[in-house]
């Protein structure tokens, strides 16, 4: 069994229309739309062709990190929980109200920046928690307890979040995203450990990717110890060692995988890819801690490269593998793959460059961003609406 095939031992099918049986279908569906609109919104308030008093910077951050990764990561881990399990996370009506809830809270931050607006939104990652933690606990599957726990350190950002913005707490309202982000890029770097050497042992003909247990250990810690740093604001000489050892040792773990085995499968390398900008934005953190880069570089080489391009990916492959189809990526997918490794360069050389450059490179990364979730909710919003072709549940 592994991450991202089930099998499941009963052949009933899951009540209600194909998109409520399993949580990557409307999470999956909802996050990519959102993220193909949000942009260039944000994009039109920011060089003033909109006028729309919530879509600011602080908008910005929080809707790309709370409202469309936290979908995505809601949706895999619903998904990868029944595999774990064997036991069903939220599908039918309980799955079809989360969605409505994590929707309510788009339009609320979208229509006001008041305490009802970060109520609403604050809800959701407790309550889509919950039934994560009641199924692992439900299985003994100890393994990944540490999952629901990130969620709620999401959970918990997210109220820190809006507790500055409201001016209720005295910290930046950056500083919670940014742990988010974080989290988040944790939550890949572990699911990358545990799955990109078996994909690409399976997937990439020639290929014996290795598996090093210690490097690994080694990699997460000091990833999680370069997070915390930051977010403490501890002094450059603490955190500029810190990152730059997580993004060496992140390079490190993923050239023993053999990356260069993937580049004629598109559903490989985007993943290998992608992890990379994991390495390279802490690199690029350690600089910022000196004061030799812009702080956003590092952060939207994270969220752009690392962050987006892993969601691009996997969405594909666990919407591909889990809708019954063959795990091989078609014109569409290698244009998203493109588009969203092009938006990743676009937007680093925005964040690096200060003068003529930076306009450009910064519509060029929204075009290519909002054309790679574009493509995957034209390619894939059929297939997630309707059931498994194979007749099996999920």
């Amino acid at each position: 069994m592994t991450l991202l095939t089930i099998d499941d031992p009963s052949p009933t099918q899951a009540e209600g229309a194909g998109l409520w049986r399993l949580g990557f279908r409307p999470f999956y569906l909802l996050g990519a739309a959102f993220a193909a609109l949000a942009v260039p919104l944000w994009m039109a308030s920011y060089y003033g062709a909109l006028r729309l008093p919530t879509v600011g910077l602080l908008w910005h951050l929080h809707e790309m990190v709370f409202g469309m990764a936290v979908a995505v990561v809601v949706g895999f881990l619903y998904t990868a929980g029944r595999n774990w399990t064997n036991l069903w996370t939220p599908r039918g009506t309980p799955l079809a109200l989360l969605a409505a809830l994590w929707l309510a809270g788009r339009v609320a931050m979208l229509v006001s920046s008041g305490p009802w607006a970060a109520l609403v939104d604050s809800l959701f990652l407790p309550l889509a928690a919950w039934p994560l933690w009641r199924v692992m606990r439900q299985a003994g599957n100890k393994r990944n307890y540490f999952l629901v726990f990130l969620l709620l350190l999401l959970a918990t950002a997210n109220v820190a979040h809006h507790a500055a913005a409201l001016g209720w707490a005295q910290w930046s309202p950056l500083l919670p995203a940014q742990g988010a982000i974080f989290v988040i890029v944790l939550m890949e770097a572990v699911i990358g450990v545990r799955v990109l050497p078996m994909f690409t042992r399976n997937g990439a003909p020639g290929s014996n990717p290795a598996v090093r247990p210690r490097l690994d250990k080694a990699g997460l810690l000091t990833t999680v110890a370069a997070g915390i740093a930051w977010v403490a604001g501890a002094p450059a000489w603490l955190t500029a060692p810190l990152c730059a050892a997580a993004g060496a040792l992140t390079l490190w773990r993923l050239a023993g995988w053999q990356p260069q085995r993937t580049l004629k499968v598109p559903l490989l390398w985007i993943l290998h890819l992608s992890y990379a900008w994991i390495g390279v934005g802490f690199l690029l953190l350690a600089l910022a801690a000196l004061g030799r880069t812009p702080t956003s570089a590092a952060f939207h080489t994270l969220t752009v490269g690392s962050m987006a391009g892993l969601i691009i990916g996997m969405m594909c492959r666990t919407s591909l593998g889990h809708t019954g189809r063959p795990l091989q990526a078609g014109t569409p997918e290698v244009w998203m793959f493109v588009a969203i490794q092009l938006a990743a360069l676009a937007r680093l050389i925005a964040a690096l460059d200060s003068g003529a450059l930076r306009d450009g490179a910064m519509l060029l990364a929204a075009v290519a961003w909002t054309v790679a979730f574009a493509l995957f909710v034209a390619a894939y919003a059929g297939r997630l609406a309707r059931p498994r072709i194979d007749g099996k549940e999920g």
